[in-house]
């Protein structure tokens, strides 16, 4: 459901047929490019784009559904690591039987939907469906972080000074978008021909309805964009049986969230102008000398309920009088929360970032900036809207214009203004039935994550470069790692979930690659159980095994080839019309495989120094990860059924034997 951070940069891209592989490991999506058309004349925009943003909206390609042949072969593939013989006969004979009789009427049907609705995917709305008829918390089971690198400049990562200037950013990145004047997300495979200022002057004059096609001839791939709307005063409302996502563009307050209290002040004018920096700097510095105690029932840990119980407390909090400070939270600009603590560590910034107190948060913020005592910035978001291609994009912008472009600066005055009156600290009304659901939530809630445990490792023999030199994909054998790890802990291949974007088609979400393949088995028991039975030769031949296939199911993933959303829309679809499951869906192995134990994600970016999540499952592990040039970096989460120590151990010891088989060494 989510490991739903993952993002590399793009890459793997290779052309197949008319289209160019983009492929976004996971969710998140960042690419080489120059954002900037040209400078903006005032301190109102990030960049003032050529190109409208959403300029190639309209004539992006629309997400294919594949052959149902083809999505039982990869299906079975996939089954294939994870089954031995005879449960692999009996589910290839429940997916054969799927094939020739219901899976082929509903694939029919599923066809002729998508093409009643050709300005959607056929993904969309199930997979929107999928995430607000979760009755789970949002917390450690959906919400990710990314955390900011600090400022170069160090003076910059003052907690007040980082505050003001991300929140003059990210009101600059809200104006820009809103004006269509933000750079459209974009990819350039050749950017010396299309990402330049004449190819842009040509493509703005070409009509939406073609324009994909005018950048499709310079290989520059757009990529879709409908999730942005959502980043804004946007928040997701707990309803009964299934929530609902609010946005209301015309509030012109940011929600500001320090010992669990609660403040709002305007951060546009009614002009729609920013604000000015100095007069922020001045709330935010009134907010965080508000010398007001921690309130005995904070309010935002209910956000951290189960969305059942909290629809049912939030119906009590408007009955009580709550209705507009409500309203107020919900269509704010986006929440910041300022924490007290400073970070000791990278184990301390994830747990605070993953979940932090529960009382310092409004977890259904579409996404909520987090600032420590100590400068330390993250974002936490709410998944349901998007997957986070806006989100890595907005984190990127931020970053890159506090650190070259600051508002404000250490030493710069507070404006005179009268923040007592400018800034409002909300104030609810809570009857005892309220109290209790707060205390309850806030008992559940430190229940929850205290069993949750993270830990990091940073291998330092080798990286990208030495890998790419090999002739091998740096993802790939990152993934064998952690298959090969996983091996030598626990003795076995489980399910493991990689996502990859689809966002190169209009409405795309994401697909998953399955990493755990008959060729990673292969490999990691050779690595690990039979190290003296192969030569170096047949080890590295093996490797390079494992990185063509992996390459093969990136590629098949990002082209919205894979098997998991296919099969999802398609039981979506018979449970729509209240038609029995057939039994591939009722056969163990279909729930094992998506019982997710590795469940994985990449990112690596300038402006990002972690990523971050919760396993999936009880027994599970969550892995983010980034390959970087010279290095390999891992930060794992897990619950008491996994050990997280040994596992990240066990890893560091496969990728020492894959890069001393790659130096051409025997193994020890």
């Amino acid at each position: 459901m989510a490991s739903l951070l993952s993002m590399q940069s793009f890459k793997n891209l290779r052309k197949s047929g008319s289209v160019t592989l983009i492929h976004v490991n996971s969710t998140l999506g960042i690419s080489k490019r120059n954002y900037s058309s040209k400078k903006a004349s005032s301190t109102e925009y990030l960049h003032q784009s050529v190109v409208p943003s959403m300029h190639y909206q309209k004539s992006l390609p629309r997400l294919p559904i594949p052959k149902l042949e083809d999505t039982v072969k990869r299906y079975l593939a996939a089954q294939r690591p994870l089954l031995d013989v005879d449960q692999f006969r009996t589910t290839e004979k429940l997916a054969k039987d799927f094939q020739n009789g219901v899976g082929k009427q509903l694939h029919e049907e599923l066809v002729a939907q998508d093409k009643e609705n050709m300005h959607t995917s056929y993904i969309s709305g199930p997979w929107f469906d999928m995430y607000l008829s979760a009755r789970e918390s949002v917390v450690l089971n959906f919400n990710p972080f990314m955390s900011f690198n600090p400022d170069p400049k160090t003076e910059y990562n003052d907690q007040l000074v980082r505050a003001t200037n991300m929140v003059c950013s990210a009101v600059r990145f809200m104006k820009t978008l809103r004006a269509e004047l933000l750079e459209p997300e974009v990819f350039h495979l050749n950017p010396a021909k299309s990402d330049t200022d004449s190819f842009k002057r040509f493509i703005r004059w070409v009509p939406s309805s073609l324009s994909w096609y005018g950048a499709y001839m310079v290989n520059a791939y757009p990529l879709d964009m409908s999730q942005y709307f959502r980043l804004f005063n946007s928040t997701r409302i707990p309803k009964s049986g299934r929530d609902m996502l609010f946005t209301d563009e015309k509030a012109r307050h940011l929600l500001v969230m320090r010992k669990g209290n609660m403040y709002v002040f305007d951060v546009v004018d009614r002009d729609g102008n920013l604000v000015k920096p100095a007069e922020i700097q001045s709330h935010l510095n009134y907010i965080l000398s508000d010398p007001t105690p921690a309130p005995a029932f904070p309010l935002g840990v209910l956000t951290s309920e189960n969305r059942d119980v909290w629809a049912k407390l939030r119906e009590k909090l408007t009955a009580a009088g709550n209705v507009e400070d409500l309203w107020i939270v919900d269509s704010a600009l986006f929440c910041l929360s300022l924490d007290d603590e400073s970070m000791r560590d990278h184990i301390q910034i994830s747990h605070n970032m993953l979940h932090g107190d529960g009382c310092n948060r409004w977890y259904d913020k579409s996404f909520s900036i987090i600032l420590t005592k100590d400068g330390q910035a993250a974002i936490n978001f709410e998944h349901s809207w998007g997957d986070g291609v806006a989100v890595l994009r907005f984190q990127n912008e931020i970053f890159k214009d506090t650190t070259e472009q600051p508002l404000v600066h250490p030493g710069s005055a507070a404006a005179a203004v009268d923040s007592a009156s400018a800034v409002r600290r909300l104030q609810f009304n809570l009857d005892r039935d309220l109290e209790n659901g707060i205390k309850k939530a806030k008992e559940k809630f430190d229940s929850a994550v205290s069993k949750l445990t993270i830990d990091a490792m940073e291998f330092k023999k080798g990286g990208k470069d030495k890998l790419k030199k090999s002739k091998l994909s740096p993802d790939a054998i990152a993934q064998l790692a952690f298959q090969m790890g996983f091996l030598r802990q626990y003795g076995q291949t489980v399910a493991t979930y990689e996502s990859c974007s689809t966002a190169a088609f209009k409405h795309g979400r994401t697909e998953t690659i399955r990493p755990a393949t008959i060729h990673t088995e292969r490999c990691s028991r050779a690595f690990v159980c039979q190290p003296d039975q192969h030569s170096v030769e047949e080890l590295q031949a093996m490797l390079s095994e494992c990185s063509k296939y992996h390459g093969q199911l990136t590629k098949e993933a990002a082209m919205g080839q894979g098997f998991d959303r296919h099969l999802f829309a398609l039981r979506y679809l018979a449970r729509s019309k209240n038609q029995a499951l057939h039994s591939l869906y009722t056969d163990p192995a279909y729930a094992a495989i998506n019982h997710n134990i590795l469940s994985t994600s990449t990112l690596t970016s300038p402006a990002v120094n972690l990523g971050g999540f919760a396993p999936v499952v009880p027994d599970g592990f969550g892995i983010g990860y980034g390959v970087h040039d010279d290095w390999i970096g891992c930060n794992v989460s897990s619950y008491p059924a996994r050990n997280v120590h040994e596992f990240l151990q066990c890893v560091y010891k496969s990728l020492e034997d894959i890069f001393t088989v790659l130096e051409g060494k025997k193994l020890g």
